[in-house]
């Protein structure tokens, strides 16, 4: 099967366009034929080849330990503190579980880290400035940038950490005395273009090709305007003709002008007690039979057998379920969930996608009370081409994201499914089921280490104490010098640009309103993990110099050993949640994993 065909198979429920070809690529070089259809995880791929795009994720993610060696390198300029930050990745049960199945994480926490890498390493050309490695580093990192926004929306967290990042080094050059405006105004002009105009073009590149591999018709053609559709080859809308004016007696389908908005719908299932016993109408975001309705008058005085009589501006119509036979209307009846408004349908089920539609004499105008025809049958009336409908680049561009924007927003907690809590991330409170659920299955549990994971958390609070107590001696002038001094500016910038990392990847999740999932955190806690290696080497370091004794020194290699030692011992317990596992679940006595069970919220 054409590469096409993989790209609609592997990420037909993915929001992400680069995973997507990405992802695709790697199936079609690898001999993927594009036949399996991803409806589930835990299914098994039989036949299929899909070894090539796992490992495609396997090898992004194997880039995880490397370049968190590198950033810690540059920020702490200590080798000790490199392997520390570099192992607890490298023994972390959770970033090996998501590199090795064919998920966004892997690509998404490869360019994140990408973009911090190109950020501290162009850093660290200011004293060449406009070389040929300071202009490779800025634009890298405007390159890993594109990346990151493309693969997830999460990705604006990076470009803000970058941009924060970009207008301190901006704010000390200006009070560079020795800089003159004009050389300043080259440096912002440059970091305008490598961290700007750079990312939005090739940004933009990433869903031009998009709009040109991916041009066929498929199940989520409902969320996008009658316009967009019309582009997607195998929609009924694309090259079709239809009437151009409306006439009584026609079928038609009406769509909700809200860009994702439905198909104004009814089916069997009436109200629920209270609201009336009619029929129920919704509007359903999926194209259905139960969408036709049939145009009439009022007052039933249709003569079908004469020639067609148009609608005019102002006319008042009546709609006819095309499937039941039953007239739409409205009546006094609250609606279910949208109160002091008039009735016309109710949520059926979450599960089969169904949004309310109420009928109100004292809404405003707007996308949401405004509908439009989209499918248009009269054999009597000539028809005429839609591809005038047919929208530009920038309008498909603008739609294919607010789409994406509003899906994602309105992503809830389906029937009996666990919604995990920002507060339970750094805790390690509860992990993730990827396979199997019961004994006789191969089951795979995402969970992080715990020993790393909970090392990282008494890190944090370990480093916040150093930094307050930095900070109040510089406030107060102490003297400091040699490595105190060094350690003492590791902490407010290395350590500080972490930290602010972290922030920004962890706390907007708390006013997320969409269902979110325990895997939401890795990003974040790829700066957790590189924070602790600087403030672990950082606090023994500084226990050597306290002490100041041989003794001290190999007390200090000592306990980087014993560090080394509990990663690698920790993930030889827990290397089964990543791996697999068979036999009894962790609650009974039996099972080789009941020991593990350190937490009674993990369910593996």
């Amino acid at each position: 099967m054409c590469f096409l065909g993989i790209l609609l198979c592997v990420t037909q429920k993915d929001v992400s366009t680069l995973t997507q070809m990405l992802i695709g690529l790697a199936g079609y070089l690898t001999g993927y034929d594009g036949s399996f259809p991803f409806i589930k995880p835990g299914d098994k791929y039989e036949h299929h080849n899909y070894l090539g795009m796992r490992a495609f994720c396997a090898a992004l993610g194997s880039c995880l330990p490397p370049f968190t060696f590198l950033i810690v390198l540059e920020l702490s300029r200590s080798t000790p503190a490199a392997i520390i930050a570099a192992s607890l990745l490298i023994f972390d049960t959770g970033c090996i579980t998501l590199s090795q199945y064919i998920l966004l994480d892997p690509i998404l926490m490869f360019f994140i880290m990408g973009s911090v890498l190109c950020m501290v390493r162009f850093n660290t050309q200011r004293l060449r400035p406009f070389s040929f490695s300071w202009w490779f580093w800025l634009l890298l990192a405007g390159v890993c940038l594109s990346g990151s926004l493309g693969v997830k929306f999460v990705g604006l967290f990076v470009i803000l950490l970058v941009g924060i990042n970009t207008a301190f080094d901006l704010w000390r050059l200006l009070g560079d005395l020795s800089l003159s405006l004009v050389d300043f105004g080259k440096h912002l002009l440059a970091r305008v273009f490598g961290l700007i105009m750079l990312p939005l073009f090739l940004y933009t590149t990433i869903f031009a090709v998009h709009f040109v591999v991916l041009n066929r018709s498929g199940p989520g053609d409902g969320f996008f305007s009658s316009s967009f559709q019309s582009r997607l080859i195998g929609n009924n809308l694309h090259n079709a003709s239809m009437p151009e004016y409306l006439a009584y007696g026609s079928l038609i389908t009406v769509k909700n002008l809200r860009i994702a908005g439905g198909y104004l719908h009814s089916h069997w299932h009436l109200y629920p007690e209270g609201v009336g016993a009619h029929q129920q109408v919704t509007a359903y975001l999926h194209k259905d039979y139960n969408n036709l309705w049939l145009v009439k008058r009022p007052d039933n005085s249709d003569d079908l057998t004469g020639p067609p009589e148009l609608v005019h501006h102002g006319d008042i119509i009546r709609l006819e379920h095309r499937v039941r036979i039953r007239n739409l209307h409205s009546h006094f009846h609250e609606a279910p969930l949208t109160k002091n408004t008039c009735s016309l349908s109710s949520l059926c089920n979450r599960g089969w996608e169904q949004v309310e539609v109420t009928c109100s004499p004292y809404v405003k105008e707007s996308p949401n009370t405004q509908w439009n025809i989209e499918d248009l049958i009269n054999p009597k009336l000539p028809n005429i081409s839609l591809s005038v409908l047919k929208p530009t680049f920038l309008e498909i561009l603008w739609e294919s994201h607010i789409v994406m924007i509003r899906g994602n927003s309105g992503l809830k907690p389906k029937d009996n499914e666990m919604n995990s809590k920002p507060w339970h991330w750094p805790i390690n409170y509860q992990g993730l089921r990827f396979s199997g659920v019961n004994e006789t299955e191969y089951r795979v549990y995402l969970l992080g280490n715990p020993v790393i994971w909970w090392l990282n958390l008494l890190s944090l609070a370990l480093f916040v104490l150093m930094l307050t107590v930095a900070s109040l001696a510089k406030q107060r002038g102490v003297k400091m010098e040699g490595m105190r001094k060094v350690h003492c500016q590791i902490l407010m910038e290395g350590g500080g640009m972490l930290l602010l990392g972290w922030l920004l990847h962890y706390l907007p999740f708390y006013i997320m309103s969409r269902i979110l999932y325990y895997h939401h955190y890795f990003p974040a806690m790829l700066f957790s993990s590189m924070l602790t290696g600087i403030t672990l080497d950082i606090f023994l370091q500084n226990l050597h110099l306290l002490f100041s004794s041989s003794i001290s020194h190999y007390f200090v290699r000592g306990g980087q050993f014993i560090l080394l030692l509990g990663f690698i011992y920790s993930f030889y317990l827990f290397h089964p949640l990543s791996y697999g596992m068979r036999g009894p679940l962790a609650h009974d006595p039996a099972s080789s994993m009941a020991g593990l069970r350190w937490m009674e919220s993990w369910e593996f």
